[in-house]
């Protein structure tokens, strides 16, 4: 236990020291602040852009905006959060077999067990901690300029996007426990995110994939119920499960 205390002592003083948190921090704090931003000044910008419409022969009517047009946005934004995060956190692992740093502690008694999950238990308590801190602000500014009861269905949505972030972020974590290259890696959970989109293309599957969670916004809206998430939701959690504990034996036979 002492080891891994350690060890996760180790990767957070590289993460801060690195500017990985400070990096996020400020990245989900932004989005945070433009979710409600962009719906605020959605009716100036539509107003400033009335004339030139109306010569297109276009009218604009009066825009108003709710908070459910910020939450709109929070839907739209925080894919590209989780792709920065996936970024920033692909070379965890591949910085360790270049550097030579992960012999070292393994020749000193360190499992490769705990090496995995204590890089994998970082990464989805920061993801939680700065998806949530996004959601956190974006909810603060909707209370202060409008009503957030408006937005139906509210934390299941949320806490859809963020589940669908612990799956890839545990994708991750498996292929970095396969491959060298942090390139490979990041293609890798790309392929993969890719046939989970086209499989919850289908209708006889797209209850059941991880491709459903994606499409959490229609919560809000109310064109959805939370139940017809459930499935969706149970197979991805197992999925998170299963692809750690599959990487745990693998990085037991990696060469390194």
């Amino acid at each position: 236990m002492k080891s891994f205390l350690a060890f996760l002592k180790k990767e957070w003083m590289e993460n801060i020291r690195s500017g990985r948190i400070t990096v996020l921090l400020i990245l989900f704090l932004i989005f945070g602040i433009m979710n409600p931003a962009i719906a605020k000044i959605t009716p100036w910008m539509m107003e400033i852009m009335a004339d030139s419409l109306l010569e297109s022969g276009m009218i604009i009517t009066e825009v108003k905006t709710t908070a459910l047009t910020s939450w709109t946005q929070f839907f739209k934004n925080i894919p590209i959060g989780l792709i920065a995060f996936v970024l920033i956190f692909s070379s965890s692992f591949t910085k360790e077999y270049q550097s030579g740093t992960l012999v070292l502690m393994l020749t000193k008694g360190l499992s490769r067990q705990k090496v995995v999950l204590a890089k994998s238990s970082i990464m989805l308590s920061l993801w939680t901690v700065f998806y949530w801190l996004c959601f956190t602000v974006t909810y603060g500014y909707n209370s202060y300029y409008w009503d957030n009861s408006i937005a139906l269905n509210l934390f299941p949505a949320a806490l859809c996007w963020w589940l669908f972030g612990l799956l890839i972020i545990c994708l991750v974590v498996l292929y970095s426990s396969i491959l060298f290259s942090s390139g490979t890696i990041l293609l890798c959970t790309g392929a993969t995110t890719i046939v989970i989109y086209i499989a919850g293309m289908f209708p006889q599957t797209k209850n059941y994939t991880p491709a459903l969670l994606m499409n959490s916004s229609a919560l809000i809206s109310g064109v959805a119920t939370a139940n017809s998430y459930t499935k969706a939701a149970i197979i991805t959690a197992a999925l998170c499960v299963i692809c750690i504990l599959i990487s745990i034996p693998i990085m037991n036979k990696k060469q390194i």
